[in-house]
């Protein structure tokens, strides 16, 4: 049974994404939602520094407000199902509905006991090309975290792939994430999250032109149906946008 579930679990990786930019700012812990329960969430992110002139198409990131409406549903204790729906507000011509993905993911049961929580997701969709340079994507995201104590660590690897746009034919590009938190209550955890696109494996990109963005991030747990996470991030180099307020507030049902 546990040859076949892991077949499974890689053969999804087939269905085609790309992670979004700025539009879901999210380290994923492996953790499905429970069967026949819905998570609904919205992820809220405003650059305050970003991108002011249009480069290659692309209309400029500084001052807009991305909202994107993530519908998740749980099938079975180790199967969901997640669909984006992006959307752009600011002048300019920047508001506008952006794009959609869709997202299965598997995890590792718990039943299994493993000493690591393990899920895969496969995300796959589009975006229009005045905000997304790549405007079919695939992304393949392995997902571990643990959790020690008070700490929680979330390693994200992810792999993203276009099908149309400047980077289809680069191959996979690695966009590693991470997520360290520690409760500093009952209520509220707090630590960095890191978010990296470097390029082609062993081809890496010039640092310039690479996407790192360091946040600094809370977490409130007031209630097991709903989720909140707030931060705020900084780019370190020129490709990426030098400050963004995040938020995302979600709701079990």
């Amino acid at each position: 049974m546990k040859k076949i579930y892991l077949l499974f679990l890689f053969s999804i990786t087939s269905v085609c994404l790309y992670a979004q930019d700025n539009y879901e700012i999210q380290v994923y812990g492996s953790e499905t939602v429970d069967s026949g329960r819905t998570m609904l969430e919205l992820h809220s992110n405003f650059t305050l520094n970003g991108s002011k002139t249009i480069e290659e198409g692309q209309l400029p990131t500084n001052h807009v407000e991305h909202e994107t409406i993530e519908i998740t549903h749980g099938w079975t204790p180790w199967f969901e199902t997640g669909f984006y729906i992006f959307n752009s507000l600011g002048d300019g011509g920047r508001t506008a509905y952006v794009g959609s993905h869709i997202r299965p993911r598997v995890a590792v049961p718990e039943s299994w006991h493993w000493p690591v929580g393990i899920s895969l997701s496969a995300e796959f969709g589009f975006q229009k090309s005045q905000f997304s340079a790549n405007t079919c994507t695939l992304e393949i995201r392995p997902i571990i975290d643990k959790k020690w104590g008070g700490w929680y660590v979330a390693l994200n690897p992810t792999l993203d792939q276009s099908f149309a746009g400047p980077d289809d034919h680069r191959g996979m590009i690695f966009s590693p994430n991470v997520k360290v938190s520690y409760d500093i209550s009952k209520v509220v955890a707090i630590g960095p999250e890191y978010y990296g696109s470097t390029g082609p494996f062993f081809h890496y990109d010039a640092w310039g032109l690479q996407q790192q963005q360091l946040f600094m991030a809370a977490d409130l747990n007031w209630d097991p149906k709903w989720e909140f996470n707030a931060g705020f991030g900084y780019g370190f180099t020129t490709s990426t946008d030098r400050a963004i307020f995040k938020v995302i507030l979600g709701r079990r049902f």
